[in-house]
């Protein structure tokens, strides 16, 4: 189990949103958090604290220019996702992204686009490449979402699926959409699913909101799932999770 750090992104800033609101409309986001920090601020800080493996997410247009200013900080030191697609991975890989992140372009009308996972396999290499299999609670399971997680795919998280996906990618990327930014503890029924499942690392992120919480995802995630935190941490605006708390506690994983 290892702490990764993120970097969120909305109209050029860092932020921490709900994820379920996030919508073309802005009318209904609910933002947890507003920076006045540039991107390049938090990269340094996980970079002097040794934090690899972190991820930079554009949410939405308009986030190039804070994506390069965080990269440029800590070159082949966090992932990036948002937007990815195969005629513009190769520039990402060149402004310093140790890993891209991709969901929404390896899907069509809800299906998986195997032809696209291939040729981005292939362009970026599996050693490069997250498949960010973010997804909700309907019905019977767990289903990936896409577009800004407003959408649901005919997707449905289970060991087979991860097993096969494995095969095209480094790591798995996690957010449990329904308690993402909402600080109301964890979804440890995903948790448990994931650490039963999971044939490479993958990261949780969603509703995390204590050291206990922390505690808890070592448990039920069999020290096998890595984690993120982000509205909960005091760098964030939080008031429940210090950031140096945390650091703390990845130390002495």
């Amino acid at each position: 189990m290892r702490f990764r750090p993120c970097i969120d992104l909305h109209d050029g800033r860092v932020k921490q949103i709900v994820g379920s609101t996030l919508k073309d409309s802005s009318s209904d986001l609910l933002v947890n958090f507003s920076s006045t920090l540039p991107p390049s601020h938090y990269a340094a800080m996980y970079r002097q604290d040794n934090l690899s493996g972190g991820h930079i997410i554009m949410l939405g247009s308009g986030n190039e220019a804070a994506a390069i200013d965080a990269l440029a900080t800590w070159p082949q030191g966090m992932q990036l996702g948002g937007g990815i697609t195969d005629a513009n991975a190769g520039q990402w890989l060149d402004h310093g992204a140790s890993h891209l992140i991709v969901t929404s372009y390896v899907f069509h009308d809800g299906l998986i686009d195997w032809d696209r996972l291939r040729r981005l396999n292939q362009l970026v290499g599996k050693n490069r490449l997250v498949l960010d299999l973010s997804c909700r609670w309907r019905d019977d399971g767990y289903y990936v979402v896409t577009d800004r997680w407003q959408k649901f795919t005919q997707l449905q998280v289970s060991k087979t699926v991860l097993e096969e996906l494995s095969a095209y990618c480094d790591e798995f990327l996690v957010h449990a959409v329904d308690v993402e930014g909402k600080c109301m503890g964890i979804d440890t029924r995903l948790l448990a699913l994931l650490a039963t499942s999971v044939p490479v690392p993958t990261t949780y992120a969603g509703g995390i909101s204590s050291l206990a919480d922390l505690e808890l995802i070592r448990s039920v995630g069999q020290g096998r799932i890595d984690v993120t935190v982000g509205s909960a941490l005091d760098i964030f605006g939080g008031s429940s999770l210090r950031y140096l708390d945390v650091v703390a506690f990845h130390a002495h994983l």
